[in-house]
């Protein structure tokens, strides 16, 4: 007999569970700042309302498939963020993204055919639990944490679906290129190269119409590309931080 096949969960998430006040009730929600969840990873979805925080932080990259993601590189090396460390504290000072900090809980429909989204919550993490002392219900109705929870999650189901608007533009405008990144810092033989990413090209971006360039500048598109593109210098902090760790 054929096994069935297993759910594909987003990143980071195993295993989704409905919150509801019935299968819930006495249940709270622990406040971590335990991350190491997302250290396994060296690329973490953005949204465009993001761009202007991570990119003082992190290269900001679009992924392969069409019309794409942007990601912010949060490492060079495949499965390693180097923004985290070994006690799962993300370093100080930076930006921590919104796809991480919604995690265990996201919106989400129950089946194929359902016209809302609910809230679930990944119950393999010790997040929701029976003992915590911040509590998900009053009696039946949700209280101020989940209201404010719900309020995050939908939240970033608004800008996800601005940036599925910037991407889709993106490519109408076939403005985006395989990426490629060389760098070579004295004392190397050879230069690090880093591909497998998309990357705004600038010689198409200079040779826009006039008219296309001033609807972008006016819908706020021609600023979250300069964010992207001005981002891209912070892989040579990302490899110099690499080069010093194996140093070290």
């Amino acid at each position: 007999m054929a096994s069935q096949p297993q759910p594909q969960y987003p990143l980071f998430y195993r295993n989704l569970v409905p919150l509801n006040a019935e299968a819930h009730a006495g249940h709270g929600v622990r406040f971590r700042t335990d991350l190491s969840f997302a250290r396994a990873t060296h690329a973490i979805p953005l949204t465009v309302d993001e761009f202007a925080l991570a990119q003082r932080h992190y290269p900001i990259i679009f992924s392969t498939e069409a019309p794409g993601v942007p990601l912010a590189l949060v490492g060079l090396r495949e499965g390693e963020n180097q923004f985290v460390d070994s006690e799962g504290n993300w370093r100080a000072g930076t930006y921590v993204p919104a796809y991480v900090r919604r995690h265990p809980f996201m919106l989400a429909r129950l089946s194929p055919e359902a016209n809302v989204l609910s809230l679930v919550f990944d119950d393999s993490w010790d997040v929701v639990a029976a003992d915590a002392e911040t509590k998900l219900f009053d009696g039946t109705e949700p209280s101020e944490t989940t209201k404010n929870i719900l309020k995050f999650c939908e939240e970033f189901e608004a800008a996800i679906q601005r940036t599925r608007g910037f991407m889709e533009e993106l490519g109408k405008l076939g403005l985006l290129m395989e990426g490629q990144a060389s760098i070579q810092n004295p004392g190397m033989a050879e230069p690090a190269n880093f591909s497998g990413f998309r990357m705004v090209d600038e010689k198409k971006l200079q040779n826009i119409r006039g008219d296309q360039a001033r609807k972008m500048v006016h819908n706020g598109m021609m600023g979250l590309i300069y964010a992207h593109l001005f981002s891209l210098s912070l892989m040579r902090d990302l490899f110099a931080e690499l080069q010093a760790a194996g140093a070290a």
